[in-house]
């Protein structure tokens, strides 16, 4: 595998596996106004992050109308959406039903994200991200759920992608850092809005594991992840990055048991071995050349 893929595989599997820590440390706020939550976790990742461009001296472009719109649009959907959608899902339906269908990002990134770039799709690519989807249901295990918590799943999903696709037009100027930077803020202040609408006067003084958990969740899940995703989406394109989406509840089955959340079996290794199979065969597959990379500095 080349230097640049390797690279970007490397960034890709770092912040999805990151990424599915986070139901480990959400267990920990159960109890916790959810909209508040995550209104402080975006809001602390947004500042870390500025103050991440302020260290490296970086170049902070200042985005074309355009460009805010698709940033906007992917904290409402992306983060914002793609929260609140979840935890309505989960209201109909049980949580493996939500994963499993969460867990088809790869192949509707697969479809969807090459028009982003005016190619069509990759039939292998394709077919990896469906053999990562088998593997992440297997992992998973199928639950229960309503039509509600189905349409609602469903809308987690079209958030889950929006994530991914939307970012692709604006990563090549923008960089990682910086859309990250910007996603994060308007999503906290959106989050800000909704929590005064939904929640006031529910906030709360975080106890002492809420605000440690809080705080890993707006660090590592936040800031580190998106910086690590989105710099793989750079450097090996979004449907090779989607794929890596199947480490997520990977990650969740293995992280479980640290916490005392759950427990780890045969079938949680088994689709792991198949999610593994399904990324290598995505990663090994020739392709046309991404976009080159663009520094933020």
């Amino acid at each position: 595998m080349e230097g640049s893929r390797l690279t970007g595989a490397a960034y890709a599997g770092v912040g999805t596996v990151l990424a599915g820590t986070s139901f480990a440390a959400t267990s920990l706020l159960t109890r916790y106004p959810f909209l508040s939550g995550q209104t402080l976790r975006f809001a602390v990742g947004g500042l870390a992050l500025v103050v991440v461009l302020l260290w490296m001296r970086a170049r902070w472009p200042r985005p074309t109308a355009r460009e805010l719109g698709l940033l906007a649009l992917l904290a409402a959907t992306g983060l914002a959406g793609f929260n609140l959608a979840a935890l309505e899902a989960l209201r109909y339906s049980e949580p493996a039903a939500l994963g499993v269908l969460v867990g088809c990002t790869p192949v509707l990134v697969a479809l969807v994200g090459p028009f982003f770039v005016r190619r069509k799709p990759s039939a292998p690519i394709v077919g990896a991200a469906v053999i990562v989807v088998i593997g992440a249901a297997i992992v998973i295990g199928l639950g229960a759920t309503t039509w509600l918590g189905l349409v609602f799943g469903l809308l987690t999903l079209l958030g889950e992608t929006a994530f991914t696709v939307l970012a692709v037009p604006v990563l090549p100027r923008l960089g990682p850092v910086v859309v990250s930077t910007y996603v994060c803020l308007i999503a906290a202040v959106e989050m800000a809005v909704l929590s005064l609408l939904l929640e006031y006067p529910g906030f709360r003084v975080p106890t002492a594991s809420e605000a440690w958990a809080l705080l890993y969740l707006a660090l590592a899940v936040t800031a580190v992840a998106f910086i690590a995703y989105y710099g793989g989406i750079q450097r090996i394109g979004a449907e090779r990055a989607s794929l890596f989406a199947g480490l997520i509840p990977v990650a969740s089955a293995f992280a479980a048991p640290v916490v005392g959340t759950g427990h780890l079996g045969w079938p949680q290794v088994i689709g792991s071995v198949i999610v593994g199979a399904g990324i290598t065969l995505g990663m090994a597959t020739p392709s046309k050349p991404v976009a080159p990379e663009v520094a933020i500095a």
